[in-house]
């Protein structure tokens, strides 16, 4: 796992990662279930997406859009388990730790606070 300061000087470095923006419609959920809503979703996707060690569709399990998360999963490259290693410096082939989890969850918090207003 890295340092996020270290993290973030490096993705906005990334055209890829930097392409990824909320839309509308995403500002819009975010505001209207709140960010603490919002960050249990990502938990419960993680934990269910990212965190077993055999994935079958690794690689293309995380969508595009439809959800703030899935956002900032690509931004964030918290998407697969071989961007997690690349990125993150956490292996792949065994499961995520819960200490890696939520590793991953404050990373998506930290990217959705940036973009944000409070609310």
């Amino acid at each position: 796992m890295r340092n996020l300061e270290e993290l973030f000087t490096a993705l906005a470095k990334s055209p890829f990662r930097r392409s990824f923006e909320l839309r509308a419609k995403d500002l819009a959920y975010l505001q209207q279930n709140g960010l603490s809503e919002v960050l249990d979703h990502a938990e419960d996707f993680i934990g269910k997406r990212l965190a077993p060690a055999v994935i079958a569709n690794d690689g293309k399990q995380t969508p595009m859009r439809g959800h703030p998360v899935f956002v900032a999963q690509h931004a964030t490259a918290c998407c697969c388990r071989g961007c997690l290693q690349k990125w993150h410096k956490i292996p792949q082939l065994r499961e995520l730790t819960l200490a890696e989890q939520a590793y991953v969850v404050v990373v998506i918090e930290k990217w959705l606070q940036q973009r944000v207003q409070p609310f």
